[in-house]
């Protein structure tokens, strides 16, 4: 058992622990507690200046928004919730395009998302990898460890070398960012899902050596707080005490798991898959880590979803609130104290920055959407779970008791876990189906140990009511700041003390029949609402009711009791005031901490006081009531947002009530068909006359990357410093006469495709499936000159590197590009190959959009996708006229938006699907919003067809710039159909608004081909 305490910096020295790794001897701090003294634990939970606290996590990842102005309203809209904290990723391959060269400015800086938790009052968990999966393009690696010959996420020195310049660099900004230094970061993860691997691992797996390289990189830049760990399965690789040969030089300071119960299967979103539901989390917990709290660093809050899915709808369908109530309460039961859902907010993977086994949108289901929006149910649903927790101290100490079908209940159905209080008298239980993907409901009764004695609950009328696929809490002696609450068999959204009177707010599913109890001799009297039947006995007095959508208030002395139904529930929020000292913003114990409790609709950020206006702010998509409970003493005036209110005061409970008015805005958008297009041929390197002496020659007769040469040279971009977006090989031979077909094989990740073209004759395509990631095509040739010069033209279409979860496979060196070619009547040597991508490869020139933003096709080269191309010479076209031939067009316009100040509007650019006599037409389309790529749609494959752009990409108050490539893959061209702008909800918001991300405007590029 380790405990955690207050140290004394000199009387206490760093364990270190020596090992050597490629000739470097280091020195391992051991443990975070011998470096600082304010975020410490023990075996029950995280303390933070003392105080324990549960941490209730979001995954957020701030390079999936690149509009930093708007990483403050995500946090609030996390912090509304009830949460406390934030995980957030690093994606190495945005900050170092090119090895050695480390930049994080704008888009990509971390300051401003540091200063924005800080201000929301969200404290951080930094997982900076080196690698971190999560769906990004390498799994965050950059492509050019692709010619490195060391076994990736091992301790091969090239791999550790490669490492240590953004190890430094980023490590340094985390450093900077911690509570030690003022800021937000009390937590620091070293590496990712360190848990499996396959064949031959240098080192072997797990390498304790290796894991520490990280721990030091991290330790040499200043990093303090705790290090924790998130075993993809729970394995125990090092938990405190866990060793490697003798070592236990990796092991970190809090052991955390992750879990993904229901997988990624959105295609059947009702399906629970059997075993799906952990009963073992917390004997397992006992064994692999018994000195720490249990902690799932990642817990299922969504899912992702490939090409040629369903679409992320089905996502949210299948980790709904249903989920979060059966399979986050199994959690609690289990006693964890860290929960981490991931993502809590998805975003995009714009710029080409996704893996390829995703399309554009990373929305993944999640409670807040891609744009930003609310109205998930599961989002109403996990705060009524956070608030709970964020009042429930005396959970922090529980320890898990009886866990069993048919304890404490009546039912042989139910499954109740006891969990009892260490150093308090409320005990906690959770109740659940023990087939927990019954979908029908149950009645059951209680019988539970309280203060007073065993006793059966409901002790005065009915049964309780379990639904199909639900999960409650159920309470005894409760602490509700000095009263107990004897019992309750609804669940608490939150109480609160105030200056005369105390709140506790109630709630249950609809027509469900509940009893609460509480201990005092007081008089109970129904203040609002009928139907609660009131019975006093011995000391306590106790309530039982049907739940209905009216709005039930019992008094009990200076006790307020608020009985509500899950529905009305939902539009309350528990906002708290800002602190003058250490905690700020940040969430404290609820007896350290003042609040109010606010009915008001779809969302509330804060609250504070000037003079003695009580000001509320927030966001509203609909006229709704809005009542405070517990405004305190000292203020006499109601605001929300810019809106002073008119408000009555009810004489009893003092709870003000007022109207907040909602007004739908006037929003006229531009019809983009009607536009002034422009056309640009996207593929000049089919005209006779085209030069490409500039371009890459394939030279590379060797290559460091583990896939076996089949050609004379690489044709692997990666070799030449191509890693993103669209490839473009020319191939120069001369004709023997005897050529008859092409045979090539391509990869370019999940759902890509490839055209040929023979000098400027269209020889076919590749257009793709969902789930194919290469392909081996034969092309028919028409008969060549002999002695003539001819040139093949291949685009491929790059969908991202593939991940690198397993250790040992290095399936992120799986290279793009051309695997193997051959021509009838000719030898391979006889084709000389160049490529291209990204004009400067590593030495990308878009230091502002970041390296993985832009291909290879000619627009892009050119930089004709940023603000004020040069097109006052290109011809007149639109991309719903499109082109006749198989090719790749590029078309340009501009438009202005005026969208009204101080509404949230969210934009969407829509696609429509195109047909033809043979079916759905083959194309893919790259949607382009001043200069920044924000959408990749393939109209053969799918599914997304809209794509949702943030203000702050797009200038709401101005003018834009709209690009489009339409990459024609049969011989007939191809056109979009039905492509418009569209609106969602507007929200009235107190948000400020977004300043512009940078978007330089075209400038002529040196040396552009």
């Amino acid at each position: 058992m380790k405990f955690n305490n207050i140290l004394s910096f000199f009387t206490l020295a760093a364990e270190v622990v020596a090992l050597s790794i490629g000739g470097k001897q280091m020195h391992i701090e051991r443990d975070s507690d011998t470096l600082q003294s304010i975020v410490t634990y023990d075996e029950h939970s995280l303390k933070i200046y003392g105080e324990r606290v549960f941490v209730f996590s979001g995954e957020f990842h701030p390079y999936r928004l690149p509009v930093p102005d708007l990483w403050l309203d995500v946090f609030q809209k996390i912090k509304a919730l009830g949460f406390n904290v934030v995980s957030f990723y690093v994606h190495w391959a945005l900050l170092e395009g090119e090895p050695g060269k480390y930049l994080a400015d704008g888009v990509f800086a971390f300051e401003p998302f540091f200063n924005a938790a800080k201000q929301a009052g969200v404290y951080l968990i930094a997982r900076p990898g080196p690698y971190i999966n999560a769906e990004s393009s390498g799994g965050g690696f950059p492509g050019w460890l692709q010619r490195i010959k060391g076994q990736l996420r091992t301790r091969a020195p090239d791999f550790l070398a490669a490492t240590d310049n953004y190890m430094a660099n980023i490590c340094s900004s985390i450093a900077k960012a911690q509570i030690t230094n003022g800021g937000p970061v009390i937590l620091v993860q070293p590496e990712n899902e360190y848990t499996g691997s396959s064949g031959t691992v240098i080192g072997g797996f797990p390498d304790a050596d290796y894991f520490a390289y990280v721990k030091k990189q991290m330790r040499d830049a200043g990093i303090v707080v705790p290090f924790i760990s998130n075993d993809a399965s729970p394995k125990g690789i090092f938990a405190p005490g866990f060793s490697v040969n003798g070592s236990t030089a990796g092991d970190v300071d809090i052991y955390g798991v992750d879990s993904y119960p229901l997988g990624f299967d959105c295609a059947h979103p009702s399906t629970w898959p059997s075993g799906a539901l952990s009963t073992t989390w917390h004997s397992t917990h006992e064994k692999q880590s018994p000195s720490t709290f249990f902690s799932l660093n990642e817990y299922q809050g969504g899912a992702f979803d490939p090409w040629g899915g369903l679409g992320f709808s089905q996502c949210a369908a299948l980790i709904n609130h249903e989920f979060e109530r059966v399979f986050y309460k199994n959690n609690f039961a289990a006693a964890a104290a860290l929960l981490n859902i991931y993502m809590i907010y998805g975003g995009t993977n714009w710029g080409n920055s996704g893996h390829p086994g995703g399309y554009t949108s990373y929305d993944y289901g999640s409670s807040i959407t891609e744009n930003r929006e609310i109205t998930r149910e599961k989002y109403s649903q996990m705060k009524l779970e956070a608030n709970f927790l964020k009042v429930s101290p005396s959970f922090l100490t529980v320890s898990v008791g009886t866990a069993a079908v048919g304890a404490f209940t009546d039912s042989s159905s139910i499954f109740a876990t006891q969990l009892l209080g260490n150093g308090t008298a409320c005990n906690f239980y959770v109740v659940r189906h023990s087939d927990f993907q019954q979908t029908t409901a149950l009645t059951y009764k209680l019988s539970l140990n309280t203060s007073q004695g065993v006793l059966s609950i409901p002790q005065i009328d009915g049964s309780l009511t379990l639904s199909g696929r639900d999960s409650k809490w159920h309470v005894t002696d409760y602490d509700l700041g000095g009263k107990t609450l004897l019992y309750t068999t609804a669940e608490i959204f939150t109480w609160k003390k105030f200056d005369k009177k105390t709140v506790v707010v109630v709630y249950g599913g609809s027509n469900e029949q509940h009893e609460l109890s509480v201990l005092s001799s007081s008089e109970a009297k129904q203040i609002e609402g009928t139907g609660v039947t009131i019975k006093s006995t011995v000391g306590q007095t106790i309530l039982n009711w049907k739940v209905s959508s009216t709005r039930q208030v019992v008094q009990i002395g200076d006790l307020f009791v608020y009985i509500l139904d899950r529905n009305t529930a939902y539009n309350y929020w528990v906002p708290d005031f800002v602190r003058a000292d250490n905690w700020g913003a940040y969430t404290s114990n609820i007896e350290n901490r003042t609040s109010v409790i606010v009915q008001a609709g779809y969302l509330v950020r804060s609250v504070y006081i000037k003079g003695a206006a009580l000001h509320v702010d927030g966001d509203l998509n609909a006229t709704v009531p809005i009542k405070v409970i517990g405004a305190p003493s000292n203020t006499n005036a109601l605001h929300f947002n810019s809106l002073k209110l008119s408000f009555t005061t009810d004489p009893i409970t003092g709870e003000w009530s007022s109207i907040l008015p909602y007004a739908v805005p006037s929003i006229t958008l531009p019809s983009l068909s009607k536009l002034n297009w422009k056309y640009l041929d996207n593929l000049p390197e089919l005209l006779p006359t085209y030069d490409d002496s500039n371009w890459t020659l394939a030279d590379h007769t060797s290559t460091n990357n583990p896939t076996t040469l089949k050609t004379p040279t690489s044709l692997y971009s990666s070799d030449y410093g191509y890693h993103t977006g669209v490839l473009l090989y020319r191939g120069h031979f001369t004709a023997t006469g005897n050529e008859s077909a092409f045979v090539i094989t391509t990869q370019g990740g999940s759902a890509y495709g490839h055209s040929v073209w023979l000098n400027s004759t269209y020889i076919g395509s590749w257009a793709g499936i969902d789930k194919s990631s290469a392909k081996t095509a034969t092309y028919t040739l028409p008969n060549l000159a002999a002695g003539k010069n001819y040139v093949l033209t291949v685009v491929i279409d790059n969908n991202g590197l593939d991940e690198n979860w397993v250790v040992g496979p290095d399936e992120m060196k799986n290279p793009r590009g051309i695997l193997n070619y051959a021509i009838t009547g000719q030898v391979q040597p006889a084709v000389t190959w160049k490529l291209t991508g990204n004009l400067g490869g590593e030495q990308y020139l878009d230091k502002v959009r970041g390296p993985l933003n832009e291909g290879g096709f000619f627009a892009e080269r050119q930089g004709y996708t940023a603000p004020y191309p040069p097109n006052h010479n290109w011809v007149a076209g639109s991309p719903e006229m499109g082109i006749d031939k198989a090719g790749v067009a590029f078309y340009q316009a501009d438009f202005k938006l005026d969208i009204p100040h101080d509404y949230d509007v969210p934009l969407f650019f829509d696609f429509g699907n195109t047909t033809t006599s043979n079916g759905t037409a083959n194309y893919r389309a790259q949607l382009w919003v001043n200069g920044y790529q924000f959408g990749k749609y393939v109209n053969n494959i799918g599914p997304q067809s809209s794509f949702p752009v943030p203000q702050g990409i797009l200038d709401y108050h101005g003018q834009n710039w709209l690009a489009i490539e339409l990459w024609a893959q049969q011989a007939d061209g191809a056109h979009l159909t039905n492509f418009t702008l569209r609106a969602g909800t507007p929200v009235w918001t107190s948000m400020d608004e977004p300043r512009m991300a940078p978007r330089p405007s075209y400038s002529k590029r040196a040396g552009a081909y």
